[in-house]
């Protein structure tokens, strides 16, 4: 199973980054490949939330369960239900000279074994490119 984690450093306070990381719903408005993000439960720490991603013209959509944990600065998120067998992960903040690292970890599937190892090198690349993009899109609302 394809386990991406990308890293960035951000100018700017760990509870701000933390609380812009926590707003998925404001997603779509500055993160191009994604078009809907729906909270459809909250809880005192957790929230469901329907997604609609567009990676390379393909639509992709899932539910996942979001658990925050601000005291940790960490994010953990599970599908529920969608299109990959297996999506979850986490956004971890962490402060360091000159700002916060914050990392975004995806674990993923795809679900039909017999073209895993073709599709998984290809699938692991575009993850990585969209985890990138998530994260630059993070770093650019705090540094503006």
């Amino acid at each position: 199973m394809p386990c991406v984690e990308t890293k960035i450093v951000i100018k700017g306070d760990s509870n701000a980054i933390f609380e812009i990381i926590k707003n998925m719903e404001a997603y779509p408005t500055f993160m191009h490949d994604l078009i809907s993000v729906e909270v459809l439960e909250r809880g005192d720490d957790t929230t469901l939330s329907h997604w609609v991603s567009n990676v390379d013209g393909r639509k992709i959509v899932w539910t996942e369960r979001d658990t925050f944990f601000p005291e940790e600065m960490r994010i953990t998120y599970c599908q529920t239900e969608g299109d990959l067998k297996k999506m979850e992960g986490e956004w971890r903040l962490a402060p360091v000279a000159g700002g916060t690292e914050v990392s975004l970890l995806v674990d993923f599937e795809f679900g039909i074994p017999m073209i895993a190892g073709l599709l998984n090198p290809i699938l692991k690349k575009k993850v990585r490119e969209n985890s990138e993009n998530m994260l630059t899109a993070v770093k650019a609302q705090i540094e503006k």
